[in-house]
């Protein structure tokens, strides 16, 4: 029979880990349970999970961290709280009860702002405030997406359920975010690397090359053109440095300033959408988060008019925000969803058709969750040829700006060295 490593609670909340033999991982947590165990990891053993159990059983039994106030202000990654979430959902949906839930993971919870936020909670479900409320005082921890799918399992008695379709949600998000951030590191290092090249090149080497042809040829006339518009150019790099410095420091915080204003921020949202390559990319993330969002807060009980409010506010793109701003106000007054859908210029004949079968076979949204896995693929999909596309442009474009430098600096010497053959030949 196999055996099984796991780690689980005991009646007090306490952490204990073991083995066990049993003919399969539901008949290994059923043990437990017979036990008055809460298994929360089991792994059969010979799998790479069973070594992460033991070493975070062995991890789990080490001193304990310094718990910290927080206040309102207070916020982690959002990778902490995605962890948090599917930690809570495994531990309810284990039978154990919400508060020492909250209590056992604030016990073992190694970020010391989470940690207090954990037990913040713990004391104010102990005192008789729902987890709902208590998750309001941390409005930059929990956003209104969080509480109201939380608020929406507590009044269905399905918190489990909600918590466990909120971990899925924030790791399906993680990792989208994950995939567009990995294919823009390369291209950024390129982009970053070739400017550093190019700066140092005319600010360091192409000078003491001027030098050495003003001693070698003595008049400048004699250079080659490139040669001479490289050097110009670097001259003035030298000469406007800090005019130039003034001006990329001017640039950003001018962005920033646009982006803080209402019509900048639109502008520069619909520019995002727009862009050659990369609008696509935006375009079909912005729908995959609408449309899972919508359709998690949907499918979690939440009321149609509050979950198009919310997945308004955490829509990321104010072109995207005001396509749902009027769906919202199309299905205030008894409307399908479809014509403001439609008249944003956001969404693809396909979204729009789908959403349309959704409501009128009542089944709105298994739909948009369905949409939401097609666009995530699409999303990848889109990232990766991108990627395979940028590779080659951004080393074509390093090549070039090298190449020109370089070329510019010998081909003097080429000259100098044909003069003196010629020279040794007469």
């Amino acid at each position: 029979m196999p055996k099984f490593h796991y780690i689980a609670l005991d009646q007090n909340g306490q952490e204990t880990a073991g083995d066990l033999d049993a003919a399969s991982e539901a008949d290994a947590i059923n043990q437990l349970r017979q036990a008055g165990l809460y298994p929360t990891s089991v792994a059969a053993e010979g799998q790479g999970q069973a070594a992460a159990i033991k070493k975070r059983a062995k991890s789990s039994t080490k001193g304990r961290a310094k718990v910290v106030k927080v206040g309102a202000n207070a916020k982690v990654k959002s990778k902490s709280l995605m962890i948090f979430t599917r930690q809570l959902a495994t531990l309810i949906d284990s039978g154990l009860p919400l508060l020492r839930g909250l209590t056992v993971l604030g016990r073992q919870e190694p970020n010391l702002v989470m940690k207090g936020t954990i037990n913040t909670l713990a004391d104010n479900v102990q005192t008789g405030s729902t987890f709902s409320e208590s998750l309001q005082q941390y409005p930059r921890i929990f956003n209104k997406l969080y509480i109201n799918m939380v608020k929406a399992g507590e009044l269905g008695g399905v918190l489990e359920l909600v918590l466990n379709r909120l971990a899925e949600y924030q790791e399906k998000a993680q990792k989208l975010k994950n995939k567009i951030v990995a294919a823009m590191v390369y291209p950024i290092i390129v982009m970053f690397i070739a400017a550093a090249i190019m700066v140092f090149l005319m600010m360091v080497i192409v000078p003491r090359f001027e030098v050495i042809f003003e001693d070698m040829l003595g008049s400048k006339d004699k250079l080659p053109e490139l040669t001479k518009w490289v050097i110009g150019f670097s001259r003035n790099m030298f000469e406007y440095k800090w005019y130039l410095l003034g001006g990329l420091v001017g640039s950003i915080a001018g962005w920033r300033m646009l982006a803080a204003t209402k019509g900048g921020r639109r502008w520069i949202d619909r520019m995002k959408l727009k862009l050659p390559l990369f609008g696509d990319v935006q375009r079909k993330t912005a729908i995959s988060r609408f449309t899972r969002t919508l359709g998690t807060l949907v499918t979690s009980g939440v009321p149609i008019l509050q979950a198009l409010n919310i997945t308004r506010d955490t829509a990321g793109n104010t072109i995207v925000s005001d396509a749902i701003n009027k769906v919202h106000d199309a299905v205030k007054e008894g409307e399908s969803m479809v014509a403001p859908l439609e008249s944003s210029g956001v969404f693809p004949p396909m979204v729009i058709s789908m959403v349309d079968v959704g409501e009128e076979t009542g089944q709105l949204p298994e739909m948009l969750l369905k949409i939401a896995d097609v666009y995530e693929d699409e999303v990848d999909n889109s990232v990766s040829a991108l990627t395979s596309m940028l590779e080659p442009l951004m080393i074509v474009v390093l090549a070039l700006v090298v190449g020109v430098i370089v070329m510019a600096l010998f081909l003097p010497l080429i000259d100098v060295i044909k003069n003196l053959s010629g020279g040794a030949g007469g």
